[in-house]
């Protein structure tokens, strides 16, 4: 855990952030914290981190998602070198498609 970002404002931003109970109150509350831009940008990295989790190639990537090789860069880094933040959500993801896939009989 990096000892930088850990304060209890930031404990309590969490504590928001996990109060949310769907994608809309989300919504709600990130449009309320960040801009647009930064909402985007959070996003194009949580898929960059998927696509690279699925061995797609840094030029699919950056075709796919317009990011830069900067930023895949990045991103790539922290999967091999990070607190493995991304692999956690990746997988929980992962997991709850399956299991939505499961209840409604979809591959």
């Amino acid at each position: 855990m990096n000892k930088k970002i850990r304060s209890d404002l930031t404990d309590k931003l969490f504590r928001a952030i996990l109060s949310m109970e769907t994608i809309d109150e989300c919504y709600l509350l990130f449009e309320d914290l960040c801009t647009v831009n930064e909402i985007q940008a959070i996003a194009q990295r949580m898929e960059v981190a998927a696509m690279l989790d699925a061995k797609c190639t840094y030029v699919e990537i950056a075709e796919k998602t317009g990011a830069s090789t900067a930023t895949i860069s990045r991103v790539n880094r922290c999967l091999h070198y990070g607190t493995d933040g991304y692999k956690l959500a990746i997988e929980r993801v992962k997991a709850q498609q399956e299991q939505k896939n499961t209840e409604t009989g979809e591959r």
